[in-house]
């Protein structure tokens, strides 16, 4: 009787594993750590910098800080919202040296953290009329969001673009969950009602960044780090 193997399955590292062998300063594990946390971080730099540029920069500095630290990330807790937060002060800190004088959410690097959630991939098999539809219901999105205040545009990206839960917002944020329930409320009053009607779970394709863009800011952390090969 001829016995059939079971397929292995590749299990991609947990974060925990990919620390340990960033510290060990491995080039691959680097890359893996950036790539699975680039689209999360560069979406909570833009919800304060609001500029695509400003975002990316402040992303690159979030992980060169990071790696550079990795020794005191505690794997008790979230690796996903230790980065989180590096990268929102990261973001504030630039807007406050940007506008002296603009009301800030002022948020610390605690090492508490909340799960956030993963962000699904788009398919690349889309018809073009409907992707070029989408992407201009999309844009439209971005900008209404761009133009909330900051302390309801940071709710609205986590809670609607993110898909973060109220807890695991309030955790990130250093705020009461009803805070975050009420700005949440707010934002999308702020909003046009038609825009959310319409977009619905398109939502999730808002401030894309993967392909070029992920490649690019995953070599020159790399770089940076003296890693790169």
């Amino acid at each position: 009787m001829r016995v059939h193997k079971k397929p292995e399955v590749s299990v991609p590292p947990d974060d925990e594993a990919l620390v340990r062998q960033a510290l060990a300063r491995d080039p691959a594990a680097v890359r893996a750590i950036i790539q699975r946390h680039n689209r999360r971080l560069y979406r909570i730099a833009r919800s304060i910098l609001r500029s695509d540029s400003e975002a990316e920069d402040a992303v690159q500095e979030t992980y060169i800080k990071a790696f550079t630290h990795l020794h005191g990330f505690r794997a008790e807790s979230s690796l996903s919202t230790w980065l989180s937060r590096i990268a929102m002060n990261e973001a504030l800190e630039r807007l406050r040296r940007e506008r002296p004088m603009a009301e800030t959410q002022s948020v610390e690097i605690f090492a508490s953290e909340a799960q956030i959630l993963a962000f699904p991939q788009t398919s690349a098999s889309a018809d073009p009329e409907r992707a070029m539809a989408q992407r201009e219901i999309i844009e439209l999105v971005e900008r209404a969001a761009d133009g909330l205040p900051e302390i309801f545009r940071i709710v609205f990206v986590m809670r609607v673009i993110e898909g973060m839960g109220v807890e695991e917002t309030a955790a990130l944020l250093d705020l009461e969950p009803k805070t975050v329930k009420t700005r949440l409320h707010r934002a999308r009053k702020l909003m046009r009602k038609h825009i959310e009607k319409q977009i619905g779970p398109m939502f999730l394709d808002a401030f894309p960044f993967a392909g070029a863009r992920c490649e690019r800011m995953t070599t020159g952390v790399l770089q940076r780090l003296g890693l790169f090969t």
